[in-house]
């Protein structure tokens, strides 16, 4: 059991390290009349660089895409129209999905487009040697303040899950409460049809000399 626990708290460390590095890509096949979407969760005042490209492999033309990156709450954080490679970059000013749609332009004569992005999220989206020249630092000393970063990051993202995991049981109790009330209600207008039934029926009884 005790090995079973250090096993769990390790997949659990390991995958907070990757939520706080937040590097990663991913290939997207693009449509001739199409788009598609990457979204990413990130929280508020957090750097983000990402890097895409078309990739050829065996085309005679050279397609190129449309590309628009937006705020959770809709501000347009990056646009550019036919290009095959470029780079986007900003902070963050606001908490939730981060969305980049990329779409096939005209000339890519119906064919399929395949596009590598290279997302770069807090950590992993800062300038570790230039950070080494400013501050001096080297071999040991480095890899100290990048632990000491990775730690930051995994405190606030164990933070940051606290508190959707509150808000989630807050939902949960309000929900739980409405369906309480509701089933009272529900079973308060049953009983009182029940009465009504029963006092008309002995009205009808009375009426025809039944009872």
């Amino acid at each position: 059991m005790a090995r079973g626990g250090a096993w769990a708290a390790s997949a659990a460390v390991l995958l907070l390290w990757w939520m706080s590095a937040g590097a990663g890509a991913v290939w997207l096949e693009i449509p001739p009349s199409g788009t598609k979407c990457v979204a990413e969760e990130i929280r508020n005042n957090v750097v983000v660089i990402a890097d895409y490209s078309v990739l050829y492999e065996h085309h005679q033309v050279h397609p190129t895409v449309s590309v628009k990156v937006t705020s959770p709450f809709g501000y347009t954080l990056h646009t550019k129209e036919k290009v095959s490679a470029d780079q986007f970059a900003f902070t963050t000013a606001e908490a939730g999905n981060v969305l980049a749609c990329f779409s096939a332009d005209g000339d890519s004569k119906g064919l399929v487009v395949k596009l590598n992005l290279d997302w770069k999220i807090g950590i992993a989206a800062k300038d570790w040697d230039s950070v080494a020249k400013r501050e001096k630092l080297e071999g040991v000393e480095l890899e100290l303040v990048k632990l000491d970063a990775t730690v930051q990051a995994i405190h606030q993202n164990l933070i940051l899950l606290r508190i959707k995991e509150s808000d989630m049981r807050d939902v949960n109790e309000k929900t739980n409460a409405r369906i309480s009330w509701l089933s009272m209600m529900s079973l308060s207008v049953c009983i009182l049809v029940s009465v009504l039934q029963l006092l008309h029926l002995k009205q009808y009884f009375r009426k025809k000399k039944l009872i």
